[in-house]
């Protein structure tokens, strides 16, 4: 029996040599985990079981549609109005401070805008807007200039742009439209975000100065139903749990702002959208693992199957500017379809595991776990990381540089073993473009010319076979 079991242990080990990718090991760390949901709401907004930070998830008690919400303002505008340094305060439970619900225009010019009064409403407040500070619906274009908005309670968003369309994904609005700029919001309730954008609402927010500090309270946040937001300039601060800076279900579009997450993802994207950053610096030191979550990371794009997103290719696209990982995988993927684009980034990797991208399963099914990135002008640095049973297509171009290898050993931030294969790789040189190795590397195809890898003392394998 003891001869046995020697022997059965001394084959397990030399199987696991054998498989053993040369690359640096890739190790995923975080000092806790919570039970919750979702990174935004991965970062905790649904019932344990769903996925992180703001992301969708399950509809918890009090959501149903927003036919069955009693909506309720201290003041409330339905008509035509224009309105200069007036206060607007609420202090009750499922109430907001200040509601337009008209199909008309309405200006506001330096608010003072007070909410308090939790809310238990669940996805009445995250899907429709009930109990947010300022909560603008049925068509109307409001326009807010100045001012500030601060909310201290759960359920309160700040600015919330409600399009009317239900929740239904893909669906289009009925026009609601917030125009928002020189605005200091301030949130610190969970599930409570800076400008909130659902039901196929459209935002445009110019130089705010936005902080949340409650669980699954992104900056700039957006959830089922989507829509559109633009902003340019600011800064936006996020930090609470499950509380990324921005966090999509929508289409998101940010240029020359400043954006900070002080414990959560820096952005998440979820499903069938995209986040585009033009000359942003993006800043974010995930160091505690939120709800369903099992990796730390900066940017994740992955697909929780919550009915909050629709399925398809997910895009995050970041042009110039200056991308700062304090902790954890710079980029991961799982169960969605994503393609990313960095073009001239100036990426900082601060995490002693030196990881730039994972592509494996994470806990979430459904979906295959693929990336494509692709690399303009662009200096990528670090491990890349591909599961077994995951796909990655690195583009490189317009004199862009890896240096870094491919593997496909993972191990996850909860000490879970997720994969000891590596996936299928591609790799795409073009003539301006090289790739220097850091340790031996296996992938499944390569194109471009040979002359343009950097071995480095180490060896490039292409399905087997010494490049």
């Amino acid at each position: 029996m003891k001869t046995t079991r020697i022997l059965w242990t001394t084959t397990f080990l030399m199987l696991i040599l054998a498989g053993f990718p040369a690359c640096a090991k890739g190790s995923n760390k975080s000092s806790d985990s919570t039970s919750g949901s979702r990174p935004e709401r991965l970062s905790g907004e649904r019932p344990e079981g769903t996925p992180p930070g703001g992301f969708g998830g399950g509809t918890p008690p009090g959501g149903g549609s927003n036919a069955d919400i009693d909506y309720a303002g201290a003041t409330e505008i339905t008509s035509a109005a224009s309105q200069s340094g007036k206060t607007y305060a609420s202090t009750t439970t499922d109430e907001s401070a200040l509601l337009i619900s008209t199909g008309d225009a309405v200006t506001i010019t330096n608010p003072s805008v007070t909410k308090s009064g939790s809310s238990i409403g669940g996805d009445s407040c995250n899907f429709y807007g009930l109990n947010a500070a300022v909560l603008v619906k049925d068509g109307s274009t409001t326009t807010i200039t100045g001012g500030t908005i601060t909310s201290d309670a759960s359920g309160a968003n700040g600015v919330f742009s409600y399009g009317g369309n239900g929740g239904k994904n893909g669906a289009a609005g009925d026009g609601t439209k917030v125009i928002i700029r020189d605005t200091t919001i301030t949130t610190t309730g969970s599930g409570s975000g800076g400008i909130m954008t659902t039901g196929g609402g459209i935002t445009e927010a110019y130089n705010l100065t936005v902080t949340t500090s409650g669980q699954s309270s992104a900056a700039i946040r957006t959830d089922r139903g989507g829509g559109t937001v633009t902003v340019d300039g600011g800064t936006y601060t996020s930090n609470g749990l499950g509380s990324p800076a921005i966090y999509s279900t929508a289409d998101i579009t940010v240029s020359n702002a400043t954006l900070v997450s002080n414990l959560s993802e820096g952005v998440c994207i979820e499903g069938k959208n995209t986040i585009t950053l033009n000359n942003c610096t993006l800043s974010a030191n995930n160091t505690k693992r939120n709800g369903n979550a099992k990796f730390v990371d900066t940017i994740m794009i992955y697909q929780s199957m919550s009915g909050d997103a629709d399925s398809g290719t997910s895009s995050f696209t970041m042009n110039g500017g200056t991308l700062i990982s304090k902790n954890g995988h710079v980029f991961h993927v799982t169960n969605t379809n994503a393609i990313i684009n960095l073009n001239g980034t100036g990426i900082v990797n601060e995490d002693d595991d030196n990881v730039l991208l994972s592509v494996c399963a994470d806990g979430w099914s459904g979906a295959k776990n693929i990336a494509t990135v692709n690399a303009s002008a662009q200096v990528l640095k670090g491990n890349i990381l591909v599961g077994s049973d995951s796909t990655l297509t690195l583009n490189l171009t317009n004199d862009s540089d890896f240096t870094g290898c491919v593997s496909g050993n993972i191990v996850n931030a909860a000490g879970d073993v997720v994969s000891e294969q590596t996936g299928t790789v591609t790799v795409t040189l073009d003539a301006t473009s090289t790739w220097t190795l850091t340790a031996d590397t296996y992938i499944t195809s390569f194109e471009g010319n040979a002359s343009s890898v950097n071995k480095n003392g180490y060896t490039l394998y292409v399905n087997g076979t010494a490049l």
